[in-house]
Protein backbone atom coordinates (compact mmCIF):
# COMPACT_ATOMS: atom_id res chain seq x y z
CA UNK A 1 0.00 0.00 0.00
CA UNK A 2 1.08 3.65 -1.02
CA UNK A 3 1.84 6.26 1.66
CA UNK A 4 -0.51 9.03 1.38
CA UNK A 5 0.27 12.61 1.31
CA UNK A 6 -0.56 13.44 4.69
CA UNK A 7 0.82 10.31 6.08
CA UNK A 8 4.27 11.58 3.88
CA UNK A 9 3.87 14.75 5.63
CA UNK A 10 2.96 13.40 9.20
CA UNK A 11 5.82 11.43 9.28
CA UNK A 12 8.29 13.90 7.76
CA UNK A 13 7.69 16.05 10.64
CA UNK A 14 7.78 13.80 12.93
CA UNK A 15 11.26 13.14 11.56
CA UNK A 16 12.09 16.19 12.11
CA UNK A 17 10.89 16.67 15.40
CA UNK A 18 12.35 13.80 16.69
CA UNK A 19 15.71 14.55 15.11
CA UNK A 20 15.93 17.05 17.55
CA UNK A 21 15.02 15.14 20.70
CA UNK A 22 17.36 12.18 19.67
CA UNK A 23 15.20 9.36 17.98
CA UNK A 24 16.89 7.32 15.91
CA UNK A 25 14.95 7.66 11.91
CA UNK A 26 12.15 6.44 11.55
CA UNK A 27 12.92 3.21 9.13
CA UNK A 28 15.68 2.14 11.37
CA UNK A 29 13.34 1.72 14.35
CA UNK A 30 10.50 0.76 12.80
CA UNK A 31 12.00 -2.39 10.92
CA UNK A 32 13.98 -3.19 13.98
CA UNK A 33 11.62 -6.68 15.26
CA UNK A 34 14.63 -6.47 18.06
CA UNK A 35 13.79 -3.60 19.98
CA UNK A 36 11.13 -2.00 21.41
CA UNK A 37 10.85 1.89 21.09
CA UNK A 38 9.32 3.57 24.40
CA UNK A 39 8.93 7.63 24.55
CA UNK A 40 8.24 9.18 28.27
CA UNK A 41 7.67 12.88 29.15
CA UNK A 42 11.46 13.53 30.22
CA UNK A 43 13.92 15.91 29.34
CA UNK A 44 17.24 13.98 29.79
CA UNK A 45 18.64 11.39 32.01
CA UNK A 46 19.31 12.30 35.21
CA UNK A 47 20.46 9.14 36.78
CA UNK A 48 19.94 5.53 37.10
CA UNK A 49 21.15 4.59 40.42
CA UNK A 50 17.97 3.63 42.08
CA UNK A 51 18.47 5.45 45.56
CA UNK A 52 19.41 8.73 44.38
CA UNK A 53 16.78 11.31 44.96
CA UNK A 54 16.36 12.59 41.26
CA UNK A 55 15.18 10.43 39.12
CA UNK A 56 12.99 11.24 35.83
CA UNK A 57 9.90 9.40 35.03
CA UNK A 58 12.10 7.57 31.93
CA UNK A 59 14.64 6.66 34.67
CA UNK A 60 12.19 4.79 36.44
CA UNK A 61 11.02 3.01 33.39
CA UNK A 62 14.87 2.47 33.07
CA UNK A 63 15.58 1.08 36.46
CA UNK A 64 12.84 -1.13 36.66
CA UNK A 65 14.07 -3.21 34.06
CA UNK A 66 17.49 -3.03 35.25
CA UNK A 67 17.46 -4.05 38.97
CA UNK A 68 15.10 -6.88 41.16
CA UNK A 69 13.97 -6.93 44.85
CA UNK A 70 13.83 -9.74 46.86
CA UNK A 71 9.96 -10.24 46.32
CA UNK A 72 7.64 -8.79 44.39
CA UNK A 73 3.72 -8.86 43.03
CA UNK A 74 2.67 -10.44 39.92
CA UNK A 75 3.25 -8.66 36.19
CA UNK A 76 0.21 -6.17 35.68
CA UNK A 77 -1.03 -5.99 39.78
CA UNK A 78 0.06 -4.57 42.77
CA UNK A 79 0.46 -6.31 46.20
CA UNK A 80 -2.71 -5.61 47.99
CA UNK A 81 -2.56 -8.57 50.44
CA UNK A 82 0.39 -10.58 52.24
CA UNK A 83 -0.13 -13.73 50.25
CA UNK A 84 0.00 -11.42 46.93
CA UNK A 85 3.63 -11.39 46.88
CA UNK A 86 6.00 -13.56 45.06
CA UNK A 87 9.87 -14.51 45.51
CA UNK A 88 12.03 -13.27 43.01
CA UNK A 89 15.42 -12.36 44.36
CA UNK A 90 14.76 -14.73 47.31
CA UNK A 91 13.53 -18.03 46.33
CA UNK A 92 11.34 -18.08 49.77
CA UNK A 93 10.35 -16.22 52.79
CA UNK A 94 8.42 -16.28 55.93
CA UNK A 95 7.34 -14.03 58.89
CA UNK A 96 6.79 -14.38 62.62
CA UNK A 97 3.67 -14.78 64.22
CA UNK A 98 3.85 -10.92 65.27
CA UNK A 99 4.98 -9.91 62.44
CA UNK A 100 8.07 -8.24 63.45
CA UNK A 101 10.77 -10.84 61.71
CA UNK A 102 11.04 -11.45 58.02
CA UNK A 103 13.52 -14.22 56.90
CA UNK A 104 14.33 -14.33 52.86
CA UNK A 105 16.28 -17.11 51.69
CA UNK A 106 18.28 -16.42 48.19
CA UNK A 107 18.13 -17.96 45.23
CA UNK A 108 21.85 -19.60 44.46
CA UNK A 109 23.37 -18.47 41.12
CA UNK A 110 21.89 -15.12 40.71
CA UNK A 111 24.57 -13.46 38.60
CA UNK A 112 25.11 -9.56 38.00
CA UNK A 113 25.09 -8.13 35.30
CA UNK A 114 28.50 -8.33 33.20
CA UNK A 115 30.19 -10.32 35.39
CA UNK A 116 30.32 -9.07 39.00
CA UNK A 117 29.75 -12.23 40.43
CA UNK A 118 27.00 -13.79 42.10
CA UNK A 119 24.58 -11.97 44.54
CA UNK A 120 24.66 -12.99 47.68
CA UNK A 121 23.31 -11.66 51.10
CA UNK A 122 26.29 -9.32 51.77
CA UNK A 123 25.03 -7.41 48.57
CA UNK A 124 21.38 -7.16 51.08
CA UNK A 125 22.96 -5.64 54.11
CA UNK A 126 25.24 -3.42 52.05
CA UNK A 127 22.17 -2.17 49.84
CA UNK A 128 19.61 -2.18 53.07
CA UNK A 129 22.90 -0.45 55.10
CA UNK A 130 22.96 2.75 52.38
CA UNK A 131 19.08 2.90 52.51
CA UNK A 132 19.01 3.18 56.84
CA UNK A 133 21.98 5.21 57.05
CA UNK A 134 20.92 8.88 57.98
CA UNK A 135 23.77 10.57 56.28
CA UNK A 136 22.77 9.00 53.19
CA UNK A 137 19.99 10.53 51.64
CA UNK A 138 17.40 8.11 49.57
CA UNK A 139 14.04 8.63 47.72
CA UNK A 140 11.07 7.31 49.91
CA UNK A 141 13.28 6.92 53.14
CA UNK A 142 10.23 7.01 55.73
CA UNK A 143 9.15 3.95 54.33
CA UNK A 144 11.92 2.07 55.79
CA UNK A 145 11.76 3.97 59.17
CA UNK A 146 10.13 0.51 60.24
CA UNK A 147 13.30 -1.80 60.13
CA UNK A 148 14.84 -1.91 63.14
CA UNK A 149 18.09 -4.44 61.88
CA UNK A 150 19.37 -6.60 59.25
CA UNK A 151 21.23 -9.71 59.29
CA UNK A 152 22.83 -12.39 57.55
CA UNK A 153 22.95 -15.55 59.63
CA UNK A 154 24.77 -16.99 56.14
CA UNK A 155 25.84 -16.08 52.97
CA UNK A 156 21.84 -16.74 51.57
CA UNK A 157 19.83 -15.90 54.06
CA UNK A 158 18.68 -12.73 55.12
CA UNK A 159 16.72 -11.46 58.31
CA UNK A 160 14.85 -8.26 58.92
CA UNK A 161 13.36 -7.22 62.31
CA UNK A 162 11.36 -4.68 62.56
CA UNK A 163 10.43 -2.20 65.24
CA UNK A 164 6.75 -2.72 64.86
CA UNK A 165 4.17 -5.55 63.67
CA UNK A 166 4.20 -5.36 59.64
CA UNK A 167 1.79 -7.21 57.89
CA UNK A 168 2.83 -5.26 54.46
CA UNK A 169 6.30 -5.60 54.87
CA UNK A 170 7.09 -7.20 51.34
CA UNK A 171 5.75 -3.71 49.74
CA UNK A 172 7.89 -1.64 51.14
CA UNK A 173 11.29 -3.86 49.49
CA UNK A 174 9.52 -4.50 46.32
CA UNK A 175 10.61 -2.84 43.25
CA UNK A 176 11.49 -0.24 42.71
CA UNK A 177 12.06 0.82 46.45
CA UNK A 178 13.73 -2.28 47.50
CA UNK A 179 15.90 -3.23 44.82
CA UNK A 180 19.25 -4.87 45.52
CA UNK A 181 22.35 -2.94 44.50
CA UNK A 182 26.39 -4.91 43.80
CA UNK A 183 28.38 -3.85 46.55
CA UNK A 184 31.71 -4.86 44.27
CA UNK A 185 30.29 -2.91 41.12
CA UNK A 186 28.33 0.51 43.68
CA UNK A 187 32.00 0.70 45.62
CA UNK A 188 34.49 0.19 42.44
CA UNK A 189 32.38 2.68 40.11
CA UNK A 190 31.32 5.47 42.46
CA UNK A 191 30.04 8.16 40.58
CA UNK A 192 30.29 6.66 37.84
CA UNK A 193 28.13 4.36 39.04
CA UNK A 194 24.61 6.92 37.97
CA UNK A 195 25.19 6.04 34.65
CA UNK A 196 27.10 2.86 34.63
CA UNK A 197 24.93 0.59 36.75
CA UNK A 198 24.60 -3.00 37.60
CA UNK A 199 21.71 -4.67 38.74
CA UNK A 200 20.04 -8.61 38.18
CA UNK A 201 17.23 -7.16 35.95
CA UNK A 202 16.03 -9.00 32.77
CA UNK A 203 18.01 -6.16 31.02
CA UNK A 204 21.23 -4.64 31.58
CA UNK A 205 22.48 -1.50 29.96
CA UNK A 206 23.88 -1.21 26.91
CA UNK A 207 24.10 2.29 26.38
CA UNK A 208 22.78 6.19 27.64
CA UNK A 209 23.03 9.68 26.58
CA UNK A 210 21.20 12.68 26.64
CA UNK A 211 20.60 12.43 23.23
CA UNK A 212 19.85 8.99 22.25
CA UNK A 213 18.48 8.23 25.87
CA UNK A 214 18.52 4.94 27.29
CA UNK A 215 19.11 1.58 25.26
CA UNK A 216 19.56 -1.65 27.36
CA UNK A 217 19.86 -5.02 26.06
CA UNK A 218 18.59 -8.51 27.24
CA UNK A 219 20.71 -10.09 30.24
CA UNK A 220 21.95 -13.30 28.96
CA UNK A 221 22.49 -14.43 32.80
CA UNK A 222 18.87 -13.43 33.76
CA UNK A 223 17.62 -15.93 36.78
CA UNK A 224 13.76 -16.30 35.18
CA UNK A 225 12.43 -16.04 32.08
CA UNK A 226 14.50 -14.24 29.54
CA UNK A 227 13.32 -10.84 28.20
CA UNK A 228 11.08 -11.84 24.67
CA UNK A 229 12.68 -8.54 22.71
CA UNK A 230 16.17 -8.15 22.64
CA UNK A 231 16.36 -4.29 23.17
CA UNK A 232 14.71 -1.92 25.38
CA UNK A 233 15.04 1.49 23.99
CA UNK A 234 13.44 4.63 26.55
CA UNK A 235 13.63 7.80 24.94
CA UNK A 236 12.82 10.88 26.96
CA UNK A 237 10.60 13.62 24.77
CA UNK A 238 9.01 16.13 26.80
CA UNK A 239 7.19 17.86 24.27
CA UNK A 240 3.98 16.55 23.65
CA UNK A 241 3.26 16.80 20.48
CA UNK A 242 6.67 15.55 19.21
CA UNK A 243 5.90 12.69 21.47
CA UNK A 244 2.36 12.14 20.13
CA UNK A 245 4.19 12.84 16.19
CA UNK A 246 6.95 9.72 16.51
CA UNK A 247 4.28 7.83 17.87
CA UNK A 248 1.79 7.98 15.33
CA UNK A 249 4.26 8.06 12.51
CA UNK A 250 5.60 4.50 14.22
CA UNK A 251 8.94 6.16 15.22
CA UNK A 252 8.23 4.56 18.80
CA UNK A 253 6.37 1.96 19.72
CA UNK A 254 5.04 3.11 22.70
CA UNK A 255 4.66 6.75 24.15
CA UNK A 256 3.87 8.25 27.91
CA UNK A 257 0.30 9.68 27.66
CA UNK A 258 -1.40 13.33 28.65
CA UNK A 259 -3.94 12.88 31.52
CA UNK A 260 -5.98 15.40 30.49
CA UNK A 261 -10.02 15.50 29.45
CA UNK A 262 -10.27 14.57 25.66
CA UNK A 263 -6.41 13.16 25.08
CA UNK A 264 -7.68 9.82 24.96
CA UNK A 265 -10.25 11.07 21.67
CA UNK A 266 -7.87 12.92 20.71
CA UNK A 267 -5.62 9.47 19.88
CA UNK A 268 -8.07 7.34 18.68
CA UNK A 269 -8.78 10.10 15.89
CA UNK A 270 -5.38 10.30 14.59
CA UNK A 271 -5.44 6.55 14.60
CA UNK A 272 -8.63 4.20 16.04
CA UNK A 273 -6.52 0.95 16.40
CA UNK A 274 -3.99 2.85 19.34
CA UNK A 275 -4.08 0.56 22.72
CA UNK A 276 -3.78 2.33 25.62
CA UNK A 277 -2.30 0.60 28.41
CA UNK A 278 -3.59 2.13 32.29
CA UNK A 279 -2.77 0.64 35.77
CA UNK A 280 -5.26 0.96 38.35
CA UNK A 281 -5.37 3.75 40.79
CA UNK A 282 -2.48 5.56 39.66
CA UNK A 283 -2.47 8.97 41.08
CA UNK A 284 -4.94 10.08 43.60
CA UNK A 285 -6.20 13.09 43.36
CA UNK A 286 -6.91 15.12 47.18
CA UNK A 287 -8.61 18.22 47.78
CA UNK A 288 -7.10 19.64 50.95
CA UNK A 289 -9.57 21.92 53.42
CA UNK A 290 -7.74 24.55 55.09
CA UNK A 291 -9.14 24.03 58.75
CA UNK A 292 -7.30 27.41 60.10
CA UNK A 293 -9.21 29.34 57.10
CA UNK A 294 -12.35 30.85 57.69
CA UNK A 295 -15.29 29.79 56.70
CA UNK A 296 -13.20 26.19 55.95
CA UNK A 297 -13.55 26.27 59.69
CA UNK A 298 -17.10 25.54 59.72
CA UNK A 299 -18.06 22.00 58.93
CA UNK A 300 -21.10 22.94 57.17
CA UNK A 301 -19.55 24.83 54.43
CA UNK A 302 -16.85 21.52 54.09
CA UNK A 303 -20.25 19.85 53.76
CA UNK A 304 -21.28 21.69 51.02
CA UNK A 305 -18.20 21.38 49.15
CA UNK A 306 -18.45 17.47 49.19
CA UNK A 307 -22.62 17.74 48.40
CA UNK A 308 -21.13 20.18 45.40
CA UNK A 309 -18.51 18.25 43.70
CA UNK A 310 -19.91 15.69 41.50
CA UNK A 311 -16.62 13.05 41.25
CA UNK A 312 -18.22 11.05 38.57
CA UNK A 313 -18.39 14.07 36.65
CA UNK A 314 -15.03 14.89 36.96
CA UNK A 315 -14.31 11.01 36.26
CA UNK A 316 -16.60 10.94 33.42
CA UNK A 317 -14.23 13.40 31.36
CA UNK A 318 -11.24 11.56 31.06
CA UNK A 319 -12.68 8.56 29.36
CA UNK A 320 -12.19 5.91 31.26
CA UNK A 321 -8.45 6.46 32.41
CA UNK A 322 -10.20 8.27 36.21
CA UNK A 323 -12.26 6.44 39.12
CA UNK A 324 -14.84 8.31 41.18
CA UNK A 325 -12.77 8.18 44.90
CA UNK A 326 -15.32 7.93 48.14
CA UNK A 327 -12.61 8.49 50.57
CA UNK A 328 -9.06 9.27 50.62
CA UNK A 329 -8.30 5.57 50.02
CA UNK A 330 -7.94 4.54 46.44
CA UNK A 331 -11.03 2.49 45.79
CA UNK A 332 -9.31 -1.14 44.52
CA UNK A 333 -6.56 -0.47 47.90
CA UNK A 334 -7.48 -2.53 51.19
CA UNK A 335 -8.89 -0.16 53.37
CA UNK A 336 -11.46 1.34 50.93
CA UNK A 337 -14.77 2.48 52.00
CA UNK A 338 -17.76 2.51 49.24
CA UNK A 339 -20.87 4.49 49.53
CA UNK A 340 -23.19 1.59 49.38
CA UNK A 341 -21.47 0.41 52.75
CA UNK A 342 -21.61 3.86 53.93
CA UNK A 343 -24.53 5.29 56.27
CA UNK A 344 -26.51 7.51 53.90
CA UNK A 345 -25.64 10.91 56.11
CA UNK A 346 -21.61 9.83 54.97
CA UNK A 347 -22.55 9.07 51.24
CA UNK A 348 -22.67 12.98 50.13
CA UNK A 349 -24.59 11.99 46.72
CA UNK A 350 -24.01 14.82 44.64
CA UNK A 351 -26.78 17.58 45.80
CA UNK A 352 -26.36 21.07 44.67
CA UNK A 353 -29.29 22.49 46.40
CA UNK A 354 -28.70 21.41 49.80
CA UNK A 355 -25.06 22.30 49.19
CA UNK A 356 -26.48 25.52 48.36
CA UNK A 357 -28.54 25.46 51.70
CA UNK A 358 -25.93 24.78 53.94
CA UNK A 359 -23.60 28.03 52.66
CA UNK A 360 -26.72 29.95 53.47
CA UNK A 361 -27.23 27.98 56.89
CA UNK A 362 -23.53 28.78 57.85
CA UNK A 363 -24.52 32.65 57.21
CA UNK A 364 -23.47 33.47 53.89
CA UNK A 365 -26.97 33.41 51.96
CA UNK A 366 -25.54 35.43 49.01
CA UNK A 367 -22.45 33.41 48.60
CA UNK A 368 -18.83 32.71 49.85
CA UNK A 369 -15.85 33.38 47.71
CA UNK A 370 -12.32 31.56 48.72
CA UNK A 371 -8.83 32.81 47.14
CA UNK A 372 -6.93 30.03 46.24
CA UNK A 373 -4.22 28.83 44.03
CA UNK A 374 -3.53 25.64 41.76
CA UNK A 375 -0.53 24.46 39.24
CA UNK A 376 -0.99 25.39 35.44
CA UNK A 377 0.31 21.32 34.68
CA UNK A 378 -2.82 20.18 33.02
CA UNK A 379 -4.20 17.64 35.32
CA UNK A 380 -4.08 19.78 38.55
CA UNK A 381 -5.70 22.91 36.16
CA UNK A 382 -8.12 20.78 34.49
CA UNK A 383 -9.99 19.43 37.57
CA UNK A 384 -9.44 22.39 39.43
CA UNK A 385 -11.21 24.65 37.20
CA UNK A 386 -13.99 21.43 36.80
CA UNK A 387 -14.40 21.74 40.75
CA UNK A 388 -14.64 26.13 40.90
CA UNK A 389 -17.32 25.53 37.94
CA UNK A 390 -19.35 22.90 39.89
CA UNK A 391 -18.67 25.01 43.10
CA UNK A 392 -20.26 27.67 41.93
CA UNK A 393 -23.85 26.43 41.81
CA UNK A 394 -23.50 25.57 45.36
CA UNK A 395 -22.63 29.95 45.72
CA UNK A 396 -18.84 29.03 46.42
CA UNK A 397 -16.87 31.27 44.48
CA UNK A 398 -13.36 30.13 44.05
CA UNK A 399 -10.82 33.31 43.46
CA UNK A 400 -8.38 30.92 41.51
CA UNK A 401 -5.15 31.70 40.59
CA UNK A 402 -2.96 29.54 38.36
CA UNK A 403 0.56 29.56 38.71
CA UNK A 404 4.14 27.59 37.95
CA UNK A 405 4.01 24.08 39.05
CA UNK A 406 7.25 24.67 41.08
CA UNK A 407 5.85 27.78 42.97
CA UNK A 408 2.39 26.04 43.64
CA UNK A 409 4.27 23.47 45.62
CA UNK A 410 6.80 26.05 47.47
CA UNK A 411 3.88 27.62 48.61
CA UNK A 412 1.99 25.04 49.67
CA UNK A 413 4.83 24.12 51.84
CA UNK A 414 4.56 27.75 53.40
CA UNK A 415 0.91 26.74 54.18
CA UNK A 416 0.12 29.54 52.07
CA UNK A 417 -3.19 28.21 50.41
CA UNK A 418 -6.73 27.59 51.65
CA UNK A 419 -7.92 25.19 48.77
CA UNK A 420 -4.90 22.72 48.01
CA UNK A 421 -5.46 20.17 45.42
CA UNK A 422 -2.77 17.79 45.47
CA UNK A 423 -1.65 14.96 43.25
CA UNK A 424 -0.09 11.47 44.01
CA UNK A 425 1.06 7.88 43.95
CA UNK A 426 0.64 5.79 47.15
CA UNK A 427 1.01 2.23 47.42
CA UNK A 428 -1.86 -0.48 48.64
CA UNK A 429 -0.85 -0.09 52.09
CA UNK A 430 -3.87 1.10 54.21
CA UNK A 431 -2.35 3.17 56.51
CA UNK A 432 -0.33 5.40 53.91
CA UNK A 433 -2.80 7.96 52.87
CA UNK A 434 -3.42 8.83 56.24
CA UNK A 435 0.45 8.71 57.59
CA UNK A 436 1.17 10.96 54.71
CA UNK A 437 -1.05 13.35 54.54
CA UNK A 438 -3.58 13.47 57.73
CA UNK A 439 -1.86 12.74 61.18
CA UNK A 440 -0.67 15.36 62.93
CA UNK A 441 2.85 14.74 62.62
CA UNK A 442 2.75 16.11 58.94
CA UNK A 443 1.13 19.52 59.63
CA UNK A 444 2.17 21.91 56.96
CA UNK A 445 4.44 24.62 59.03
CA UNK A 446 4.70 28.28 57.83
CA UNK A 447 8.57 27.70 57.71
CA UNK A 448 8.61 24.80 54.84
CA UNK A 449 9.79 22.39 56.84
CA UNK A 450 6.60 20.11 57.98
CA UNK A 451 4.96 17.96 55.93
CA UNK A 452 1.64 17.41 53.41
CA UNK A 453 -1.22 17.70 55.84
CA UNK A 454 -2.44 20.73 54.63
CA UNK A 455 -5.75 20.66 55.81
CA UNK A 456 -3.93 20.90 60.02
CA UNK A 457 -5.91 17.79 60.65
CA UNK A 458 -5.47 16.34 63.97
CA UNK A 459 -3.89 19.87 65.22
CA UNK A 460 -6.84 22.07 64.38
CA UNK A 461 -9.51 19.77 65.44
CA UNK A 462 -9.47 16.21 66.79
CA UNK A 463 -8.41 13.99 64.15
CA UNK A 464 -7.18 10.18 63.41
CA UNK A 465 -4.25 9.55 65.28
CA UNK A 466 -4.95 7.38 67.76
CA UNK A 467 -6.75 4.55 64.95
CA UNK A 468 -4.01 5.46 62.56
CA UNK A 469 -1.24 4.75 66.05
CA UNK A 470 -3.29 1.21 66.75
CA UNK A 471 -3.60 0.48 62.66
CA UNK A 472 0.70 1.04 62.69
CA UNK A 473 1.69 -1.64 65.22
CA UNK A 474 -1.21 -4.30 64.72
CA UNK A 475 0.36 -7.65 63.23
CA UNK A 476 -3.32 -8.70 61.99
CA UNK A 477 -4.19 -7.64 58.56
CA UNK A 478 -7.36 -7.54 58.59
CA UNK A 479 -7.86 -5.88 61.77
CA UNK A 480 -5.33 -2.92 60.73
CA UNK A 481 -7.98 -2.73 57.06
CA UNK A 482 -10.96 -2.25 59.67
CA UNK A 483 -8.85 0.42 61.61
CA UNK A 484 -8.33 2.28 58.52
CA UNK A 485 -11.94 1.93 57.60
CA UNK A 486 -12.46 3.19 60.40
CA UNK A 487 -10.79 5.83 60.15
CA UNK A 488 -12.13 6.90 56.67
CA UNK A 489 -15.55 7.27 58.40
CA UNK A 490 -14.51 9.58 60.55
CA UNK A 491 -12.26 11.63 57.61
CA UNK A 492 -15.67 11.33 55.58
CA UNK A 493 -17.61 12.76 59.27
CA UNK A 494 -15.15 16.24 60.07
CA UNK A 495 -13.92 15.81 55.59
CA UNK A 496 -10.72 17.96 56.25
CA UNK A 497 -9.39 16.46 53.20
CA UNK A 498 -12.01 15.29 49.95
CA UNK A 499 -10.69 12.54 47.62
CA UNK A 500 -11.42 13.32 43.88
CA UNK A 501 -10.80 10.96 41.64
CA UNK A 502 -7.72 8.43 40.91
CA UNK A 503 -5.82 9.06 37.51
CA UNK A 504 -4.58 5.93 35.75
CA UNK A 505 -1.17 5.81 34.67
CA UNK A 506 -1.30 5.37 30.82
CA UNK A 507 0.38 4.67 27.58
CA UNK A 508 -0.30 4.36 24.15
CA UNK A 509 1.02 1.44 22.80
CA UNK A 510 0.95 0.40 18.57
CA UNK A 511 -1.01 -2.83 18.47
CA UNK A 512 1.72 -4.21 16.85
CA UNK A 513 3.26 -5.02 20.28
CA UNK A 514 2.12 -7.00 22.18
CA UNK A 515 2.77 -6.53 26.01
CA UNK A 516 2.39 -10.45 27.22
CA UNK A 517 0.14 -10.43 30.24
CA UNK A 518 -2.44 -8.36 31.16
CA UNK A 519 -2.00 -5.11 32.85
CA UNK A 520 -4.47 -4.51 35.77
CA UNK A 521 -2.55 -2.04 38.06
CA UNK A 522 0.07 -1.00 39.75
CA UNK A 523 2.89 2.49 39.84
CA UNK A 524 3.48 4.41 36.62
CA UNK A 525 5.73 1.77 35.22
CA UNK A 526 5.38 -1.67 34.62
CA UNK A 527 6.96 -4.63 32.89
CA UNK A 528 8.07 -4.76 29.40
CA UNK A 529 10.13 -7.76 29.87
CA UNK A 530 7.73 -10.03 27.96
CA UNK A 531 6.71 -7.39 25.34
CA UNK A 532 7.05 -8.61 21.63
CA UNK A 533 6.57 -6.94 17.77
CA UNK A 534 3.76 -9.67 16.19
Amino acid sequence: MGTSRREFLLMSSAAGLAASFGLAPYKVLAQDSGRIVLATAARAPVTLDPYRSASTTGDTWAIYHLYSSLVGPADGAFGLTPDDFLPLLAESYDTSADAMTWTYRLRHGVQFHKGYGELTAEDVLFTFGRILDPEIIVPDKVLFAVIDSVEAPDPYTVVFTLKQPDPLFNAIISKTTGVILSRKAYEEKGEAYNFDPIGTGPYQLESVSDTDGVVLVANPDYFGEKPATERLHITYVADTTARTLAFASGQVDMMEGVRAPGWVDTMLQRDPNTVFDTTEPGASVFLFLNLTRKPLDDLRIRQAFRYAINNEQIAAAYQGIATPMVGITAPPFPGAVHRETLPEELRYDYDPERARALVAEAGFPDGVTIPCYTSQREDYAAIMLMIQEQLRAANIHLDLSIIDHSTMHAQNAQDMNALTLYITSLPPVPTRAFVSHLVSASDVKPTGDGGVNYAHYGVAIPGVDDLIDKAMVEANFETQVALVEEAERRVLTDLPMLGIVTLSAILARNPRVDLGYDLHSGYAYWSLAKARRV
